[in-house]
């Protein structure tokens, strides 16, 4: 799992930098707010970063804000980490787009329990992601079989887009992951069944007749 940190002091940095690898986590660091926006607007950003408040060019919470305006489908889980420890500091801190707050001198095991929070988040967030694009991909699919469909007037077989002539219940297996039961509604049963039933029980009455 990668992890930003975005601190302009070094020594802090240095020192959470080591703390997450010792955690077994990637760590990229940077020191100011404009380089952490600057990886955070990538397709291959981390997931979760942790932003100093303050920050130079660009601050904690106005990284927040740009991340938020973002149209990335699993934006970053983000923790402000600060020394401004007031609730309307930790108020203004969340509203303006970060995920979690943490003042401070912070207590590592505190910090360490916030990121696996973090991580607990992100990973819902992958899931309900995956079942969106699950669910879109199913939409698309019954748009596309809302169309002109190839249809055989005699054998009622569907042409799929091979070419290639296949059962209704074939195709539509296959085009909507679905499975089948068989039965025989009443008029094909009075057509099909009840005349076939007759053909042969007249056969077995003139093979006894014989």
């Amino acid at each position: 799992m990668q992890i930003l940190i975005a601190e302009d002091d070094p020594v802090s940095r240095r020192a959470l930098d080591v703390m997450l690898r010792r955690w077994d986590y990637d760590v990229i660091s940077v020191a100011d707010g404009a380089a952490a926006w600057d990886i955070l607007q990538s397709e291959q950003a981390p997931k979760l970063a942790i932003l100093d408040w303050m920050m130079p060019i660009l601050d904690g919470p106005e990284v927040c804000r740009r991340v938020q305006s973002l149209a990335h489908a699993e934006p970053p889980y983000l923790i402000l980490l600060t020394a401004r420890g007031s609730k309307e500091d930790m108020v203004l801190g969340l509203g303006s787009g970060a995920d979690d707050y943490v003042t401070k001198p912070f207590n590592r095991d505190e910090l360490q329990a916030r990121i696996q929070v973090g991580l607990r988040m992100i990973r819902l967030q992958q899931k309900l992601a995956d079942r969106v694009r699950q669910l879109e991909k199913a939409i698309a699919e019954v748009k596309q079989l809302q169309g002109l469909l190839p249809i055989c007037c005699y054998c009622k077989k569907i042409r799929n887009d091979q070419n290639y002539w296949q059962q209704v219940d074939t195709y539509l297996s296959k085009e909507l992951d679905a499975q089948f039961s068989h039965g025989i509604c009443p008029d094909c049963y009075k057509t099909v069944v009840e005349d076939e039933l007759r053909e042969h029980l007249e056969r077995e009455k003139r093979a006894v007749d014989a």
